[in-house]
């Protein structure tokens, strides 16, 4: 395992997806993995950590969650941009081989049969919590956090280090129509 990547405390969770960044869902099931970018991602609460994000009835990566119950919420870097864009216009239905062509490579944490995007700057191993309705009406699926993991290049402590971490680093927002913004400076209000 990459030396850079450290656990992150569970209580602390939350903060790797509190700042709004579009972020890639990953899922494995009866053998087949996929990853899609999603733009509505957000923690929803502290102990345990739980999160939401939203997975559209076309999207391949939401049968997969269904089907196995567990799911990755991964931050991608500035540098992926391109990753993250193709992952979320390109389909696993019309290309078996969409995570080959697009070039995402994927690892696994020890203990976890999941399927971890290589060079992201957080992971965040998630148990589906079943809400039937919901997900049918509104798309929305919930994950209870059950382990998380940051590069400690841009996240150690408990907080983000952008400011002190290369533009690589920074986290991406995505606006509208493969139109997306880097996190930008970092501002401390008077305490």
């Amino acid at each position: 395992m990459d030396p850079h990547i450290a656990p992150v405390a569970l209580d602390k969770a939350s903060r790797l997806i509190n700042h709004g960044p579009t972020v890639l869902v990953s899922a494995r099931s009866g053998g087949v993995d996929n990853v899609m970018a999603a733009a509505w991602a957000c923690a929803l609460d502290f102990a345990p950590p739980k999160l939401t994000v939203v997975l559209d009835k076309i999207a391949r990566t939401r049968v997969l969650v269904e089907e196995s119950g567990v799911f990755v919420i991964q931050v991608p870097t500035a540098t992926q941009l391109e990753l993250t864009r193709a992952v979320g216009t390109r389909s696993l239905a019309a290309e078996p081989d969409k995570l080959d062509r697009v070039g995402v490579e994927l690892f696994q944490f020890a203990g976890h049969d999941l399927p971890f995007v290589a060079g992201c700057s957080a992971w965040l191993a998630c148990r589906l919590i079943p809400e039937p309705h919901i997900q049918q009406a509104y798309d929305l699926f919930i994950g209870e956090v059950v382990v998380a993991w940051a590069d400690t290049r841009v996240f150690r402590d408990g907080r983000w280090h952008f400011e002190t971490a290369g533009p690589e680093w920074r986290s991406l927002h995505h606006v509208s129509g493969g139109h997306f913004y880097a996190i930008g400076e970092a501002l401390a209000a008077q305490a």
